[in-house]
């Protein structure tokens, strides 16, 4: 099918200011079935430069450059894509010691690599234990505890939070409720609580009522033999041909879709609107 994302932030200022360099994660990324059709960013006031770079992680990042001063600041990234139906289970877990926890373990030469989304800074004893207990009620079948994991997580009570950082994931664990960045951190804190190599996904979802008027928030991991599959765990499902790419990285903190600063003593005020839209007809 192709989706069709039209994504408007505006930022109102109540004096003028001088914006200083923003850098934007909004170019969507590429996957096997998934490919860009058609790309436009608008921007008022016109910017003086964009330069789009690659980042250490792969994402396509936008880094814009203004001069002069403004009252307002409008970021639109209007985007199509092609987005092919597919079997999110079609994989082959290798070596075939990786289909059971506890022990899973990474090639070293891949390890290394995958350091960054092994960080174990956000867990704790709590969550440990928790994720252990799926993992046994699961036989230590590691397909079967990420499908528990992802299960039990949808369970929770979500809550729409616009703003902000992701909370702690053991507070999202106590709580038993959150958004859909708390649902991924906690997610991933459980994946790396047992060796398996986590990452934060932002992009939207097409299909949801709830989510479509915002960006979402998912979890991939890193299994041998069949790469990054992605988790939903507010979905409570795999991702599939509905989840548009934005940004992946190993720290949450970094896949905010626009950031920047302002010189001047105005407050500012922010709204946001967001419109995804399928066209079933299929270009070749």
């Amino acid at each position: 099918m192709l989706l069709h994302v039209r994504h408007t932030s505006t930022y109102t200022y109540d004096g003028p200011v001088a914006l200083n360099p923003h850098t934007l994660y909004l170019y969507p990324r590429t996957y096997p079935y998934q490919r860009l059709m058609a790309y436009e960013l608008i921007i008022d006031p016109v910017p003086s430069k964009i330069v789009r770079n690659v980042d250490a992680e792969g994402n396509v990042q936008q880094v814009v450059f203004f001069h002069g001063p403004t009252h307002h600041l409008s970021v639109t990234a209007d985007m199509s894509l092609q987005s092919d139906d597919f079997n999110s289970f079609d994989f082959v877990i290798f070596p075939f010691e990786s289909k059971k926890l506890p022990g899973f373990r990474y090639e070293p030469g891949v390890e290394a690599l995958l350091h960054p989304h092994l960080d174990r800074s956000t867990v704790t004893a709590e969550i440990e234990l928790w994720a252990r207990r799926m993992a046994a009620g699961a036989n230590w079948d590691t397909i079967e505890f990420l499908s528990v994991l992802n299960r039990t997580i949808r369970s929770f009570t979500y809550e729409t939070r616009e703003h902000g950082a992701p909370l702690p994931p053991e507070q999202t664990l106590m709580n038993r409720h959150g958004s859909c960045r708390d649902y991924t951190v906690l997610f991933m804190a459980a994946c790396r609580s047992l060796g398996l190599a986590a990452r934060f996904v932002s992009g939207y979802l097409f299909g949801n009522p709830q989510q479509e008027h915002e960006l979402h928030a998912w979890a991939e991991v890193y299994l041998p033999g069949a790469g990054w599959r992605g988790y939903d765990p507010t979905e409570g499902s795999v991702v599939n041909n509905r989840h548009i790419f934005l940004t992946s990285t190993a720290r949450p903190e970094l896949a905010a879709p626009i950031t920047g600063s302002y010189s001047g003593s105005a407050s500012a005020t922010f709204t946001n609107e967001l419109m995804i839209s399928s066209d079933n007809a299929v270009e070749i």
